[in-house]
């Protein structure tokens, strides 16, 4: 039976071979059961995306349970990982449950207070055999019950974030090129020359957060840049309630939730599916 593993387990090979993880968040157990099914029908590893939010929602035991059922079943290498971890402590709290991987978003803070806190996080977690995160530059967009107008979001700067891994030894980097969570209005400007810069010079991949929505071009652009890891969460909630919204419109009489989730999370596997052929992660478990 396959453990779940740390990011670490697969993200050097990304980078190597020039092909991108997708992370698909987890909010409920249609959500764990598409994600995985969509993996193990293309050989793909995956990362389960965990927010704060959604862990409140799930509780941490389930959400565990759920990751673990699936990485047993499947036999495929899936991280569990916290998604934007606003804390060491809410990281140490997913690891002592049974997280592969955890995320700490310091970006909020002064450079140097993000790299101490970050420091303290990997220190811990790698300890454990746990991969982390970090993130430089604000993300624009929504996040769980978090806004930021995409006017006001702040670009990574290269030189910064280079000195930020050095310090951190963080398994995967996230900068703010212009993406965000969400829906976008128009296309993104995503700036390749930041992923470019940052990318060449780290060992590990850059992570690009806000992957719904994005062109499947700037996608592929991304990753030949140095992207290795893709956060995808808006699309398969939008593909959930839509289908949903389809079933209640024709039939004012359903009310097995049978009947709804399970269409619904059809159509989550054919996004999660459509995507590990996008990011170049078929065929890589």
């Amino acid at each position: 039976m396959m453990p779940l593993v740390p990011m670490s387990e697969f993200l050097p090979q990304a980078k190597r071979e020039k092909f991108a993880v997708g992370q698909f968040n987890m909010n409920n157990l249609e959500f764990a059961q598409a994600i995985v099914q969509a993996a193990q029908e293309e050989r793909s590893p995956f990362i389960y995306g965990v927010s704060e939010g959604a862990l409140k929602y799930m509780g941490i035991e389930f959400t565990v349970a759920m990751a673990r059922a699936a990485a047993e079943k499947s036999g495929l290498p899936i991280a569990l990982h916290l998604d934007h971890g606003s804390s060491f402590e809410v990281a140490m709290a997913c690891i002592r449950a049974g997280f592969s991987s955890v995320m700490f978003d310091g970006s909020h803070y002064p450079l140097e207070e993000n790299i101490a806190i970050t420091k303290k996080v990997v220190e811990a977690a790698h300890a454990m055999g746990v991969s982390v995160e970090g993130e430089l530059g604000t993300i624009g967009g929504t996040e769980d019950d978090l806004s930021l107008d995409e006017e006001k979001a702040a670009l990574a700067n290269p030189e910064e974030a280079i000195r930020f891994y050095e310090e951190t030894k963080v398994d995967c980097l996230a900068i703010a090129v212009g993406t965000a969570h969400g829906m976008y209005k128009g296309e993104p400007n995503i700036r390749y020359e930041i992923i470019e810069k940052v990318a060449g010079a780290i060992d590990v991949p850059v992570v690009l957060h806000g992957g719904s929505g994005v062109p499947d071009d700037s996608i592929r652009k991304a990753i030949q840049c140095g992207v290795g890891k893709i956060n995808v969460n808006t699309e398969n909630q939008v593909a959930m309630t839509n289908t949903i919204r389809g079933i209640f419109d024709k039939d004012k009489k359903v009310y097995d939730p049978r009947k709804y989730l399970g269409p619904a999370r059809e159509a989550m596997v054919e996004v999660v599916r459509s995507k590990i052929r996008l990011f170049g992660s078929a065929g890589k478990a």
